[in-house]
């Protein structure tokens, strides 16, 4: 059991329970949604809340909000719908793609700074406490700015035992040139989760990760590029190779997202995922069941490897 920072305050491990360890609450242009709140749709905090509501009823008790500031992360708006639906949230600090080209004369110091001042003391003035760090690196691999935010992660990670969740292009393990950065630093890979790894078919790389000791986040559902059965079947590979409690399931769902046409029921016709937060329940889980995965794993799928994740198991 350990503490970790929730938007609502500290939550403990055990009381994570069914963990959805990559979603998004609300993504846009940062600061869009407190000047233009009207380009998410009408009554956007109430969709959010049912939604939210919908899936604690259905048995999700906690995600993991992967939005970065410069994804439009909004933690007013994440404390009110965590407190009105009964679902926790953890909020995440770091930093995605779009690194600002400052970043190139910037020590990695300064900005692990900026990260820590999220953990300890709150984020934006506020007293909501981030609980993941997060980075990104993609298909040109870790690139001169990804490697000076990948080291100020690693720094602001020493400093407060908060988690680091990667952002990466498994298909050309890019995981890989990431792991050697952030170990090179100092870092635990027992503390470096790898999501979006359910982008590749590649049981090996996958493994490989997880030998070394990082966590997978699975969590690219329904997904492109690779059918979303064919990355089922690879979870269950994964299952019988032995590593249920280093995987974390999940969708990157944008919940609600920026619309320049927007109206109420938007997301809802432009989304692939129309379960939401519950495709993993309504379709993964059932999917799972038909090749032979034991009632036994399902119940601790979403649970084991998140809590695992957060107590650096």
């Amino acid at each position: 059991m350990a503490l970790i920072n929730s938007v609502l305050g500290p939550l403990d491990t055990k009381d994570l329970g069914f963990t959805l360890c990559h979603e998004h609450v609300m993504v846009g242009p940062p600061g869009f949604f407190r000047d233009y709140p009207e380009l998410f749709g009408k009554n956007v905090v109430e969709r959010l809340v049912s939604k939210l509501k919908k899936s604690k009823q259905a048995g999700i008790d906690t995600i993991v909000d992967c939005t970065t500031v410069d994804l439009g992360r909004d933690v007013n708006l994440l404390v009110e719908v965590s407190r009105r639906s009964g679902v926790n949230i953890i909020a995440c600090t770091g930093w995605w793609l779009n690194t600002p080209a400052f970043f190139t004369d910037i020590s990695p110091d300064r900005i692990a700074d900026w990260f820590v001042r999220d953990i300890q003391q709150g984020i934006g003035g506020t007293s909501v406490k981030a609980g993941v760090l997060k980075g990104a690196s993609d298909m040109g691999g870790v690139t001169a700015e990804g490697n000076i935010v990948l080291r100020a992660l690693a720094r602001a990670h020493r400093q407060t035992d908060v988690p680091i969740v990667l952002h990466s292009f498994p298909r050309g393990q890019v995981g890989k040139e990431q792991l050697a950065i952030l170990t090179e630093e100092g870092v635990n890979p027992r503390r470096i989760k790898f999501d979006h790894s359910n982008d590749t078919t590649d049981v090996g790389y996958l493994v490989w990760l997880m030998q070394q000791g990082c966590y997978l986040g699975l969590d690219r559902y329904p997904g492109e590029g690779v059918p979303p059965r064919q990355r089922t079947v690879t979870m269950k590979a994964l299952i019988d190779a032995g590593y249920a409690g280093k995987l974390c399931p999940s969708h990157d769902h944008l919940m609600s997202y920026l619309q320049p046409e927007a109206t109420e029921d938007a997301e809802e016709g432009m989304q692939t995922n129309p379960y939401g937060l519950l495709y993993m329940k309504e379709v993964v889980f059932k999917h799972l069941r038909e090749i032979g995965t034991s009632g036994e794993i399902l119940g601790r799928l979403c649970v084991e490897g998140p809590r695992n994740f957060f107590e650096g198991k």
